[in-house]
């Protein structure tokens, strides 16, 4: 530049995934952004109209509900069509029932806080891959956040080595 000093000449703008429009519109996205987040709490908010602040509505914010996950899965693979990364922010991505569902689902990173990478990293190292995607197919039946939340705790313990 004009004062001598060093810049990258071209850096990676990424994009987040929090609301239904940005998910439905992910392959448009994709062919902009260097690569997606996948924020889970805005995106279950806006996706189920319910917000996660509100205690008279808050019990319908499920992040593990078929529409939630069937946006994010969308996004995913409409970032991998363009060779984009994706990751996953907020707290379902340091939930341990959720962390199979995301890695079936083909994420490339969870972004969690520091306490939770110790539990994230045994859950990784210890996941089937291909039970975890089964289980994403299974989950896409599901009708409820309920319904998904329940198969989800019945089938880890077989997808975990």
């Amino acid at each position: 530049n004009r004062e001598g000093k060093l810049y990258a000449i071209r850096i990676q703008i990424g994009i987040m995934i929090e609301v239904p429009a940005a998910a439905i519109l992910a392959d448009v996205l994709a062919a902009e952004a260097d690569f997606f987040s996948i924020g889970t709490n805005d995106l279950t908010q806006y996706t189920l109209a319910a917000d996660r602040c509100n205690t008279a509505v808050a019990y319908l914010n499920q992040g593990l509900h078929p529409s939630v996950l069937q946006l994010a899965k969308q996004s995913i693979e409409a970032a991998h069509k363009k060779s984009k990364q994706v990751a996953v922010c907020g707290e379902l991505a340091a939930d341990p029932k959720s962390i199979p569902i995301f890695i079936g689902l083909g994420v490339d990173e969870l972004s969690v806080n520091p306490s939770a990478i110790p539990i994230v990293k045994e859950i990784i190292r210890n996941i089937n891959y291909s039970d975890a995607k089964s289980m994403v197919r299974e989950a896409a039946k599901q009708v409820t956040g309920s319904d998904s939340e329940a198969l989800f705790v019945n089938l880890l313990p077989k997808i975990l080595r």
